[in-house]
């Protein structure tokens, strides 16, 4: 049977969760979103929580609540999904990319300070930065703020790998150093929702508008209406929102999940330390680690020979090892090449994809299967 690279948890409680949704409650619109948006930011320690749909809305809302527009700029990561940079082409933006860190896979601050200096020499620093924090692990936020606040940039940290990690002590979703964070609830994710994701922030403005736009632009509030209200039942819309709600099904999984998210980050990172201590020595790059951050263990993702990478992931595939690769750089896809980005551009990210595996890893992977995973990377590398 072959080990997937991840792989979701589900119990007797998540399965009794939706069911009473389904038995007793409102399917869409009733108390259990509210209730998971509570427990997600007393977890993270932010003021306010928006659930939506998916990761992806939760960028693109994101992006909207903070102005981004037509001819803004967003910079993001070229190591990620392409969701991370699309949500800026949704609000008709610029978007353009800084090299990563190969070390961590994450964005590299040298990278980023050379960056900003050319940019603000040729107007073209951007409007909101999508910082993302590969495998679970976090971002030096604190000097990302640092570097970009002197430029009035916008964060938004795309947390969807790391729900449960902490950076300085504090939890990956506090908004300490950023004007948002948005989270993904894909069944391979810390927790999962089936699909999901949210928007956390500290800022009431900016929640109310992640909120009008996650529904369809329309609000109840009188405060914000243009007249009067005609009573209780009167609602307008005031922009041109989305349907990006979450439903109640979705959120009573997540509930449920959330409450066990500790443990789950926990088995995790035990796995993680398992992979580091029996793979240390080989010809391998294992994934870094910062003293200032906990990762959340979203991937194990490690680096191989370029010249082997294909060899070495096809003997792992050939024994029942489900690994994967992530990520194919996003401006390498065929849509971002015709925005005319080329290889070459980000040369770190693209060694990092060139060499990079990712091992299976998930709280539910047994004892048994890890010495499967670990003996079969040794015997691919010999």
């Amino acid at each position: 049977m072959t080990i997937p690279y991840g792989r979701h948890q589900i119990d007797r409680a998540d399965l009794d969760a939706v069911v009473d949704v389904l038995e007793n409650q409102f399917l869409t619109q009733g108390q259990q979103v509210p209730r998971f948006e509570q427990a997600l930011k007393e977890y993270c320690g932010a003021a306010h929580t928006v659930a939506v749909n998916s990761g992806t809305s939760a960028l693109h809302i994101a992006c909207l609540a903070l102005g981004l527009g037509p001819d803004d700029w967003l910079w993001t990561s070229p190591n990620s999904f392409v969701a991370s940079a699309n949500c800026g082409l949704y609000c008709g933006a610029r978007v353009d990319f800084v090299d990563i860190d190969v070390k961590t896979g994450n964005l590299c601050l040298n990278a980023l300070a050379e960056k900003l200096l050319q940019a603000a020499r040729s107007n073209r620093l951007p409007k909101v930065m999508v910082v993302v924090h590969f495998a679970g692990l976090s971002c030096d936020m604190q000097a990302i703020q640092r570097l970009t606040e002197p430029y009035g940039i916008k964060l938004i940290e795309d947390a969807s790998h790391a729900l449960g990690g902490t950076y300085r002590d504090k939890p990956v979703g506090s908004c300490v150093y950023s004007d948002a964070c948005v989270l993904s609830f894909h069944p391979v994710k810390s927790i999962t929702t089936a699909e999901g994701g949210a928007v956390l922030t500290n800022a009431p403005e900016i929640a109310r508008q992640l909120r009008q736009f996650a529904s369809h632009g329309i609000t109840r509030d009188p405060d914000h209406m243009e007249g009067e209200s005609d009573g209780p039942w009167y609602y307008q819309q005031v922009t041109l929102g989305y349907n990006y709600r979450l439903s109640d099904l979705h959120a009573a999984l997540g509930l449920s999940q959330l409450s066990r998210l500790n443990a789950f980050i926990e088995s995790r990172s035990e796995r993680a330390q398992r992979y580091t201590e029996a793979l240390a020595g080989l010809s391998l790059r294992l994934p870094g680690t910062s003293s200032q951050a906990k990762s959340a263990w979203h991937l194990y993702s490690i680096g191989v020979e370029e010249s082997l990478r294909s060899q070495i992931f096809a003997s792992l595939q050939g024994k029942g090892i489900g690994a994967n690769v992530h990520y194919i750089p996003i401006h390498l896809q065929p849509y971002y090449r015709r925005m005319g980005f080329k290889p070459g551009d980000f040369p770190n990210a693209e060694t990092f994809y060139r060499q990079a595996i990712t091992l299976p890893l998930f709280p539910g992977l047994t004892a048994d299967e890890q010495t499967r995973v670990i003996q079969a990377v040794k015997e691919s590398l010999n």
